[in-house]
């Protein structure tokens, strides 16, 4: 059974979009996503700088639009018809998972709109203009106090569990793997790395806020708003849910879903729990690539893992599809 995986906010590297610009349909469907969003994401994927991509309502909507444009280019032979009447498709239109090519479906933090869309739960244009609000509303709310993330690797799960507690810090990202993503103010995450738990390595994250956490409780309203005009389709594929790595139960419950994960904990090792009781023999990570591959290759062993960096590794991706597609799940 073959999994597809979008990937989460600090996938993203300055150019990292700039090869895929030769691939045939991938810049049309970029400038078709950037009109969505509101921002051009062909120039934030090729031209600017790391900082500017760091930027939390930049890097959202370009991860979210870099996965969906290049989609069709990684499967060609696992994707419907285009969804929605939004953003124009074609020869070169945006596709939806075919079940009998893609079994499962899940994506980590902003990726799980990702996941949503190429599950056809939501239109191209839907999902991206719920990510630029997404994104908006997350950088507003990480501005309103100096918080941020830091990764803890390593060490006993329940050492680390109690270290988050005496620092007053959430754990934010719970990824499987030894990794632990700890979340909070600036002083409190200062203080975890002078005082880490035995035998845990602590590395602060370039991301602007504390993402999953009550401290984006103002992102969830004016995600909540946003939500309210988007109707929903139902799954084509099983869709996990970084809530607690359960299948949706349709698409509304989906949107439900990705709305009250800005201030809920990611449980990334949930998910991959699930995807090893489904059965995965087969996991494709879609750009921009690279972490969720990592992870799954420390928690999922026996499964073989592609991640689409580059449209160099598109070949290896089809292999991958062909010798690990098949129905999807109930």
């Amino acid at each position: 059974m073959l999994a597809v995986v979008a990937p989460g906010q600090g996938s993203q590297t300055p150019g990292f979009l700039g090869p895929w610009l030769d691939v045939p349909g991938v810049t049309s469907r970029l400038e078709r996503l950037s009109e969505a969003a509101g921002q051009d994401l062909v120039r934030h994927g090729t031209e600017s700088d790391a900082d500017t991509i760091r930027d939390t309502a930049v890097a959202q909507p370009l991860i979210v639009a870099a996965a969906l444009a290049t989609f069709p280019a990684v499967l060609p032979a696992g994707v419907g018809d285009g969804v929605g009447d939004d953003v124009a498709h074609g020869p070169d239109g945006f596709g939806v998972a075919d079940p009998g090519t893609v079994g499962v479906l899940a994506g980590h933090s902003v990726g799980e709109i990702t996941a949503a869309a190429l599950a056809g739960v939501l239109s191209p244009g839907a999902a991206m203009a719920l990510v630029a609000e997404r994104g908006r509303a997350m950088a507003a709310a990480s501005a309103a106090e100096p918080t941020g993330m830091s990764a803890v690797l390593g060490g006993d799960p329940d050492e680390v569990a109690a270290a988050l507690e005496r620092h007053g810090l959430a754990a934010a990202n719970l990824n499987g793997a030894g990794q632990v993503v700890a979340a909070g103010t600036l002083d409190r995450l200062a203080a975890l790395a002078a005082d880490p738990p035995a035998r845990a390595r602590v590395t602060p994250l370039k991301v602007a806020g504390a993402f999953h956490t009550p401290y984006m409780g103002a992102a969830l309203d004016a995600l909540s708003q946003a939500a309210a005009g988007v109707e929903p389709a139902e799954p084509t594929v099983t869709l996990l849910s970084n809530a607690d790595g359960a299948p949706v139960s349709g698409g509304g419950d989906a949107l439900t879903r990705i709305v009250a994960q800005v201030t809920r904990p990611v449980r990334w090792d949930l998910c991959m729990a699930r995807l090893a009781e489904l059965g995965v023999t087969g996991l494709l990570e879609l750009s921009p690539a690279g972490a969720l591959a990592g992870l799954a290759k420390r928690g999922l062993p026996g499964v073989e893992i592609v991640a689409v960096k580059s449209p160099a590794d598109l070949d290896a991706a089809r292999a991958l599809v062909e010798r690990h597609r098949m129905a999807g799940v109930a």
